[in-house]
């Protein structure tokens, strides 16, 4: 009797340990085998009956499995080496986070907090990207830290050269007022006026007399006859400056000459040929531009200076030559255009053949550009008819009839609409 009560009392205390005891998780063997081909992982969850109410003999233990699936963040073979510390602190945060519910009926939930990733691995995973914008914040960061210097440097620059600056100003001005107002003169033909073509040279020659009376004393018009400036001292800042100023007054002597041909009668130089003595003044223009800065530069590579000594004399002999080879080579470039606009001067080629009577009164005897009578009227590839003048003039800027847009030419004429080369010759 003894024997058999403390049986029944060992059965019962087992019987309330076990109704005490929390759940068992474990994982399943088909899903450890999922585990290990990295596909996830899943818990089993096990919970233990009691024996029935009636009978007193112990029951055997039926198990209730619920799974509760892991998932994974990718492929568990390729991040083995990088991964392995951070799935040991996730399952460590969530064994440490991990609790128990127990609700009515007995049953019993196991709850695991999930973990965020880590900022610094997210910051390794982005890469270089990430990186280069950070670069790009701390530049624009410096930039806006140094602006206020650099505001004062820049103000220091202009005030402690506002006069040649305001010489450059003006000199860019009257190139574009001049240029554009000769261009509109030569597309005006018969309708032209000469009160504008002589206000155009009067402006350019008093603007060139005002430029070089204000600089006598560095005499900046010997750059005109390939002599140096008395300029000194003669530094990088400087050659510069007596180089564009060089050149804007050459382009203003080539404009004064066109607005010269613009006063000519039309009796005495066809507008046809005042389009040749364009082309041909601003090719010779353009070559003369290029040649005048040479001396200025020779002189600036090869000035001796006592404290560089007899190497700094000698690299700035070299550098010299080579600057003049180079120089030699652009001018050989400039020769073929030179050669090719003297032809086109000197052959006077007409665009299209001559037109009949009869082809012109077809057309109706009025010219669709100038909307007059045809003089010296000319047929082109497309049996358009057009007035010599007006066609040629048409040519100087396109390739194909103004009708029908057939291409009649693959080369256009630069220049005879009396334009002038903006382009900056400082080398």
């Amino acid at each position: 009797m003894k024997l058999q009560t403390q049986y029944d009392r060992s059965d019962s205390k087992r019987t309330l340990k076990s109704r005490e005891s929390p759940t068992v998780m474990q994982p399943n063997s088909s899903e450890l085998g999922a585990h290990q081909a990295g596909h996830g992982l899943s818990l089993t969850l096990l919970t233990r009956t009691p024996a029935g109410a009636t009978g007193g003999s112990a029951v055997p233990e039926t198990s209730g499995e619920v799974r509760v699936p892991i998932l994974s963040s990718g492929p568990w073979e390729s991040c083995r080496g990088g991964a392995s510390s951070r799935r040991s602190r996730v399952s460590s945060r969530t064994s440490s986070h991990s609790h128990s519910h127990s609700h009515g009926g007995g049953h019993q939930h196991s709850h695991s907090e999930p973990s965020e990733a880590d900022p610094a691995d997210a910051d390794l995973e982005s890469g270089e990207p990430s990186t280069s914008f950070l670069e790009l914040r701390y530049l624009f960061r410096w930039v806006q830290k140094s602006l206020p210097f650099i505001i004062i440097l820049c103000a220091k620059l202009v005030i402690q050269h506002a006069l040649g600056l305001a010489v450059g100003v003006g000199l860019f001005t009257t190139f574009l007022y001049v240029n554009k107002n000769i261009q509109t003169q030569v597309f005006l033909l018969d309708r032209r006026s000469k009160i504008e073509c002589v206000w155009l040279l009067l402006f350019l020659a008093s603007s060139t007399l005002l430029l070089y009376y204000t600089f006598l004393t560095e005499t900046l018009y010997y750059c005109l006859i390939f002599l140096n400036p008395a300029v000194e001292p003669l530094g990088f800042w400087e050659v510069l400056w007596v180089v564009g100023v060089t050149n804007f007054t050459l382009k203003f002597l080539i404009m004064g000459f066109k607005c010269l041909i613009l006063l000519l009668p039309s009796n005495l130089v066809t507008y046809r040929a005042q389009g040749r003595w364009y082309m041909l003044t601003e090719e010779v223009g353009q070559v003369y531009q290029a040649v005048a800065p040479t001396p200025l530069w020779f002189r600036y590579l090869v000035t001796y200076q006592e404290v560089d000594g007899n190497t700094g004399l000698t690299l700035g002999v070299l550098l010299a030559l080579v600057y003049f080879i180079l120089k030699l080579l652009g001018l050989y470039g400039q020769w073929g255009s030179f050669q090719k606009t003297v032809r086109i001067f000197l052959s006077g080629e007409h665009t299209g053949a001559a037109a009949t009577r009869s082809q012109c009164s077809e057309a109706g005897a009025i010219c669709p550009i100038c909307q007059a009578e045809y003089r010296d009227p000319r047929a082109l590839l497309c049996q358009h008819i057009f007035c010599d003048e007006c066609i040629a003039l048409w040519f100087n800027r396109e390739k194909m009839c103004p009708l029908c847009r057939t291409a009649i030419t693959d080369k256009v004429h630069k220049w005879r609409d009396g334009a002038t080369s903006p382009y900056l010759q400082i080398y």
